[in-house]
């Protein structure tokens, strides 16, 4: 019989906790708000379970040394907010293009710019999932609460590691930093297999097997020659210009993503035989939808809930399933217009949709039922 340990703890806590238990041995960062419990709990906790945690002098370093050390065999994660992540994203693309793992826990506030420190938004989406990559697919996982993630923290480290890329795990300030009452002996322990190791034979940093698999890794300083680089390269490392094989590499760092979408694709849902408004919400203001649609059930209303945890790539194949027998689509976002909305709305095959957004503050779940009632 399984002990129960409930402990009062964040959501900033448990994504530390889940990038050590995923095998996170390297930690870099810079503090900021509302990510800095995550920078406390990796400095106070790593060095004791045989890993590093160093306080960079700025983000842009940090991610840098995350790279360095993951190029070196190492798990590796960083976290900062959106004013940080923005100062990241070379390097961000940097390890898209050298197909480096690493994993960013990104808490977001309130912007653009340096925004609101001390408030939550949403607003980083797409610059989590298309911008910082310039439309290249990295996985990004979007927890609500804290039990999330810990477990989001794990999966994003399973897929960095599976498919040699950046993940994101997309938190924000009300998730990161709200206690909740967790059963921590509960907490599901995911098993992180290591990335793709060459196991022998003529070696080239970038060669691949097929396109939607990432190529065998060797560590930087092993007894192989491991060319790391940014720029358009072929199967050895060799910068090339306009060559088919760039091309396919470079189609490659796309296709390893894309080619697994449904198996990296986690939702949570609630779906009402005969529903036919379907709610969509991610991160906090899931939490807001999932009492909304309680709220209509209980008002004799009959509605659906899909909440992504992958964000990116799409979960399409189980949104389309939930879309059965829809006729509006209700999607709820903390930022300006629905920046979510904006991505699915060509996915709906032209069903109503009805955007939920706002900025400064948590969108209430009475909102949510307004714009259901407003919709049918």
């Amino acid at each position: 019989m399984q002990t129960t340990v409930r402990e009062l703890v964040s959501g900033n806590r448990l994504t530390a906790f889940g990038a050590i238990d995923a095998g996170c041995r390297f930690f870099a960062g810079y503090p900021i708000t509302p990510s800095s419990e995550i920078y406390h709990t990796m400095i106070q906790e790593l060095p004791g379970r045989g890993g590093v945690a160093l306080a960079a002098p700025d983000e842009i370093s940090a991610l840098a040394a995350c790279v360095g050390a993951s190029m070196a065999g190492h798990r590796a994660m960083t976290a900062t907010s959106g004013p940080g992540f923005c100062l990241m994203v070379e390097t961000v693309q940097y390890a898209l293009m050298t197909e480096t793992p690493v994993v960013i826990a990104l808490v977001q506030r309130l912007g653009p710019s340096t925004g609101g420190a001390t408030q939550g938004g949403q607003g980083d989406v797409l610059l989590a999932g298309l911008g910082a990559t310039v439309g290249y697919p990295i996985p990004v996982f979007a927890p609500s609460d804290a039990v999330e993630c810990y477990r989001l923290t794990c999966e994003a480290f399973r897929w960095s590691e599976r498919l040699r890329t950046p993940a994101i795990v997309l938190s924000d300030k009300q998730v990161g930093m709200t206690l909740e009452t967790v059963d921590v002996a509960a907490l599901p322990h995911g098993e992180v297999p290591p990335r793709p190791a060459w196991t022998g034979g003529a070696f080239a940093p970038y060669r691949r097997s097929c396109p939607s698999e990432p190529p065998a890794f060797a560590a930087v300083g092993g007894c192989l020659k491991v060319v790391a680089t940014g720029s358009a390269h072929d199967a050895d490392g060799h910068l090339r210009r306009n060559d088919p094989e760039v091309i396919a590499i470079l189609r490659g760092l796309a296709e390893k993503v894309t080619a697994h979408a449904d198996e990296i694709a986690q939702v949570r849902e609630d779906r009402e035989p005969g529903a036919t408004t379907l709610v969509v919400s991610w991160g906090i203001s899931a939490r807001a939808a999932r009492q909304a649609v309680a709220d209509l059930r209980r008002a004799g209303r009959k509605v659906s809930l899909f909440q992504p945890w992958t964000l990116f790539p799409l979960p399409l194949a189980k949104l389309a399933a939930a879309l059965a027998g829809i006729d509006r689509v209700v999607v709820v976002e903390q930022n300006l217009g629905g920046h979510y909305a904006g991505v699915l709305e060509a996915h709906l095959g032209g069903r109503h949709l009805v955007r939920v957004a706002g900025l400064g503050s948590m969108i209430p779940p009475s909102a949510i039922v307004a714009a259901c009632q407003e919709a049918s």
